[in-house]
């Protein structure tokens, strides 16, 4: 550990648009983060992201685990996993990006090293984090008797004609879709409100659509819809949950940076006390579980 005082040195791996629009912001303004450095697979990126926020450029990953307490992830999820592993096993804390891996073996490994490690993980899912999802997946977690819950997320990031996105040039994102992207954060939703999932089934779509139906741990039944080919008159993110309480329906959030900084708080939070956040490194594991299991259902793995 490096920690200086109350001050939390987080270095930053990746380069990536989510890097520079988000990580790297968010870092250099959280009053209890000393923001130590980037590394990243493009040097001269690195270099450019480092002297935007006046912080060192690391050329090697290992150096700046050494130098950090804990480091925060913006690479593809099959570059994170290794290099989470060597982390942890360096002793910093980790703050994942979602999903973990893009295989459940992938997930399991970076589970254990981090149980092995014994520091504190957590993954960046949007929607928990959140001020306004955050709260509202508390609040709904804490009714009884829903029934079943229901989640759409369609967006157009890979239709023909529609506005161009920089993250629709991500290989990674190409080649898995919607289901391994945004997946993740309506399985995050739906298993924190009605637990976790038992069982699932998944049917394909149009495009890279897929349509998933869960059984939950309460009970509960629910639905997903991803899409990152839906026309973009369609496109648009819900979540809605009905039971004996009757209809509740999740708000709208705010920007990802605040979100970040959700969960800058939670992970120091989780190194300072011991205790995990519900969305650590297994409950990623379990995402990435349950994402390779659809996939195989799709017959895209």
């Amino acid at each position: 550990m490096n920690q200086t005082g109350s001050t939390t040195r987080i270095g930053l791996l990746g380069t990536g648009p989510w890097a520079v629009a988000t990580h790297a912001p968010a870092l250099a303004a959280h009053p209890g983060v000393d923001f130590a450095g980037v590394w990243g697979r493009r040097p001269e990126a690195a270099a450019a992201l480092a002297g935007e926020h006046g912080v060192a450029v690391y050329e090697d990953a290992d150096a700046l685990f050494a130098d950090c307490d804990a480091v925060a992830f913006a690479l593809p999820p099959d570059v994170q996993a290794p290099l989470a592993v060597r982390a942890a096993q360096a002793g910093c804390h980790l703050l994942l990006d979602k999903p973990v891996a893009t295989s459940a073996a992938g997930a399991r490994e970076l589970a254990a090293a981090v149980e092995r490690a014994q520091v504190a993980s957590v993954v960046f899912l949007t929607l928990r984090f959140a001020r306004e999802t955050a709260a509202w997946v508390a609040q709904q977690a804490a009714v009884d008797g829903w029934f079943t819950g229901h989640a759409r997320w369609y967006g157009s990031l890979f239709t023909p004609g529609a506005a161009r996105s920089p993250y629709a040039a991500s290989p990674w994102r190409g080649e898995k879709g919607a289901l391994w992207d945004v997946g993740p954060h309506a399985l995050a939703v739906l298993a924190g409100v009605l637990g976790d999932v038992t069982s699932l089934t998944a049917a394909a779509g149009p495009g890279d659509t897929a349509h998933l139906v869960l059984r939950h741990a309460s009970g509960a039944s629910s639905t997903a819809d991803l899409s990152f080919t839906a026309p973009p008159a369609a496109a648009g993110v819900e979540v809605s949950l009905l039971g004996t309480a009757g209809a509740a329906v999740m708000p709208e959030w705010g920007g990802a940076l605040d979100a970040f900084a959700g969960a800058l708080d939670a992970l120091l939070e989780a190194a300072r006390t011991g205790v995990p956040h519900p969305c650590d490194v297994r409950f990623g594991a379990r995402i990435t579980e349950l994402l390779a299991d659809a996939e195989a259902r799709l017959g895209r793995d």
